[in-house]
């Protein structure tokens, strides 16, 4: 028999897996449709109209922020994650159109490896063995991925390792925002500035689009939207080392949707340095929350 305390959190947790799953197969979605879009349109025109139509979606949130003046710190803050997470997106969605999407997937997953790296520098956590180990071990199964030395290194997985920490950086400028801001403020003007950083390469490169590019763009935006929703209930709902494990599941979602719809047969050190990249994230997330929750012990 459980207590009532006990049987909330099983309760949770089982909604938190249930939700990650959702928002595995809503990212799986975005980058099927990204893929299938990727040899037509440029990359930064595609990100570009994704991100007008995710501030359309967005109007709502947009109406409840009310004021939004803000001091010139933190619209400074507002902007540079704006910039930078613009530039991963750009990169991100070029990597889809050069690589398979087993290796986009596996090769992203090292962004919260960089995220416990960057906290330690940029924030003033400390970076304890543990951290420095498992950091080292992700960077390993990127290795393995990449296989420098074995083969060629193709420029999508350079974009996508680059787009990584990019990523990694936006998160951390986001939870030094959640000090000051609300989370409708910070995804509201994470889209006006990725929008905004955008603007000037779509339009070096523009070409119109058609009705169909238009449909699956806004398919995109919709899942991705949605995707960050769903995200968001999942981590309210269970601990982060509940959830975690059901993330991870995306790279076999990945795997199988390239098999399937575009013919990708990864190889077997996709499916090795992706396994090591996820334990070791997976061992970061588990062992932080255990610190989280001795120190809220002590207190």
């Amino acid at each position: 028999m459980f207590d009532g305390a006990a049987q909330s959190r099983i309760n949770g947790n089982l909604r938190g897996i249930f939700w990650m799953a959702v928002t595995g197969i809503l990212f799986v979605a975005v980058t099927a449709i990204v893929r299938h879009l990727g040899t037509d349109m440029n990359a930064v025109q595609a990100a570009f109209i994704r991100y007008v139509f995710g501030l359309i979606l967005l109007v709502p949130i947009l109406f409840r922020i009310g004021n939004f003046a803000r001091e010139r710190k933190i619209m400074g803050l507002h902007a540079a994650r704006g910039v930078i997470h613009g530039i991963g997106v750009m990169l991100w969605f070029f990597a889809m159109a050069k690589i398979p999407i087993a290796e986009v997937t596996a090769l992203g997953f090292t962004a919260p490896i960089f995220t416990t790296l960057g906290a330690a520098f940029f924030l003033g956590e400390k970076l304890h063995l543990h951290r420095v180990g498992a950091v080292l071990i992700g960077f390993g199964g990127a290795l393995i991925v990449l296989q420098p030395g074995f083969q060629a290194i193709n420029i999508g997985s350079i974009a996508q390792l680059t787009a990584a920490p990019l990523f990694a950086c936006s998160f951390l400028i986001a939870k030094r925002l959640t000090r000051t801001e609300s989370s409708p403020a910070i995804v509201a003007y994470l889209s006006i500035f990725v929008t905004l950083t955008l603007l000037l390469p779509a339009l070096m490169v523009w070409r119109t689009p058609t009705l169909i590019e238009l449909g699956w763009l806004f398919a995109i935006a919709a899942c991705a939207t949605a995707g960050h929703v769903t995200l968001t209930q999942a981590l309210k709902s269970a601990d982060i080392t509940v959830t975690q494990p059901i993330q991870f599941l995306q790279l076999v979602w990945a795997t199988l949707l390239g098999l399937t719809l575009f013919g990708e047969q990864p190889e077997i050190w996709t499916w090795v340095g992706g396994g090591i990249i996820v334990a070791s994230a997976t061992y970061i997330a588990r062992r932080e929350t255990r610190t989280r929750r001795a120190a809220e012990v002590r207190r």
